[in-house]
């Protein structure tokens, strides 16, 4: 789905961030590699997001392709975890990431599962300035990785249609996310590389809020998320302190 184009003058894209990403590539797939983790969390965003969508559009949760229908972009989509179980859903879904190496593993195991993803190598600037718009846009575990938050989000506003949403997963900059994602997931538990998240770099719920809102976006929902070491199973909750997840949506043009 294409809109008018506009001009963009620049970009949300951290080199560094690209570079970190593009060397753990060939691993997005391995369940018990170094992306284990996203693994483990891939199923409650995936409750998070049928849920949002299902509401906002008005589809049914018991169907087996709900979103028929249905654009999604996922921005920064590394190996396409989000991307394929969302095509099999039923969604048009088109997965872009600044990395070249990533693009190339999500399309190879796309292809595997028989399954016709649209990967892209880019940036959400990019896709704005070419006029692309889509129903749904998420933006999962990302705005941490980005250069300008308020940029990036903005960029990504303009690629939500008028009636359509946006979701957004990121980690808190709190001192009990310092602890957790840092301290314990990449020093202590080992479960992540270290370097991997940079404390500065996370994202305050209202910093989420505040450019969404000044893009025309209307905040729908937020939630935590978090982990029982006991069940080793991630759910959601009330609690934000860590990681938490946003919806928002762009109302449609009246007439």
């Amino acid at each position: 789905m294409s809109a008018e184009p506009q001009k963009i003058a620049t970009t949300s894209i951290d080199p560094s961030e690209i570079d970190k990403f593009s060397a753990m590539a060939a691993e997005w797939w391995d369940p018990e590699g170094k992306f284990k983790p996203l693994h483990k969390f891939n199923p409650v965003r995936l409750d998070f997001i049928h849920a949002q969508m299902c509401s906002f559009f008005a589809r049914d949760p018991k169907s087996l392709k709900p979103f028929d229908g249905l654009s999604v972009l996922d921005i920064g989509c590394g190996g396409g975890l989000l991307c394929e179980p969302l095509a099999r859903l039923g969604a048009r879904v088109t997965g872009v990431d600044a990395a070249e190496k990533n693009v190339k593993t999500a399309a190879s195991h796309a292809r595997d599962q028989g399954l016709a993803i649209d990967y892209r190598q880019g940036t959400a600037e990019e896709l704005l300035a070419q006029g692309h718009q889509f129903d749904l846009v998420l933006n999962m575990e990302v705005v941490e990785h980005v250069a300008d938050v308020d940029s990036f989000l903005t960029s990504c506003a303009g690629l939500v249609r008028p009636g359509g949403l946006m979701i957004v997963a990121t980690l808190n900059r709190t001192a009990k996310a310092f602890m957790l994602a840092i301290v314990g997931a990449e020093y202590v538990l080992g479960w992540l590389p270290r370097g991997t998240h940079q404390f500065e770099k996370f994202v305050k719920p209202e910093e989420i809020r505040a450019p969404l809102s000044a893009a025309g976006m209307q905040i729908a929902q937020e939630l935590g998320v978090t982990f029982n070491p006991l069940t080793d199973k991630w759910t959601l909750s009330q609690d934000m302190s860590v990681n938490y997840m946003m919806s928002a949506n762009k109302p449609a043009i009246a007439g």
